[in-house]
This record gives C-alpha cells, structure tokens and sequence, in this order.
C-alpha cells in the first residue's frame, strides 16, 4: 500500500530581555501538536539573537517529537500491536534493571 502525505511545521520565535521562546506548530491535517523551548543568555555571554534561535527552536522541535513519538506509541497500545511499556520512552522501563541499583 502507498500513501502519501504532508505535514507542515512552523516555528516562531520571540526574544526579550536575553530569553528566546519557541514554539514549533505541527499541522498533520487531522490535528496539531505544540512544542515549546525556551533559550536564555548568560548575562556574562554575548548576546547573539542567532544562537538563542537555534538553541530555542531546537527545543522546541525535540519536544514536538517526543509529543509525536508517544502519540505513535500509543496508537500501537490502542491497535494492540505493542506493549503497555512505551518503547520509545525516557529513562529507564520497568523491565530494564538500573546498574546503579545492584546489590541493593
């Protein structure tokens, strides 16, 4: 089967007083997700407007993919194709033993 599709994403970006806020939008079609970032300057740095943008948007987008990667996941729990444990999930799953906990 083929399918074809086109997401969009778009990324605004806000600075003020050395923070640079973004917020990536994607546009699926069938609805939206929302990531936000957020970049401050260190008062000691130089500020450069370019590098709050990279670093906020950047952000911004890792936090729209982990919002996409958990929709996905649980789209496969609600199909019955995968696990209740998220597979794509941060730190450590219930069935993954922490090297820092032996012995105890």
């Amino acid at each position: 089967m083929t399918h074809t599709a086109q997401w969009k994403v778009g990324v605004s970006l806000t600075e003020e007083g050395g923070t640079t806020r973004a917020r990536a939008v994607l546009d699926t079609g069938a609805g939206q997700l929302v990531g936000r970032g957020l970049a401050r300057c260190n008062p000691e740095d130089v500020e450069v407007a370019a590098i709050g943008d990279e670093l906020a948007a950047s952000r911004a987008m890792r936090d729209l993919a982990g919002q996409l990667s958990r929709a996905a996941d649980r789209s496969l729990v609600a199909l019955g194709e995968a696990p209740r444990m998220p597979r794509t999930g941060y730190g450590w799953g219930e069935d993954i033993e922490d090297p820092t906990r032996r012995g105890r």
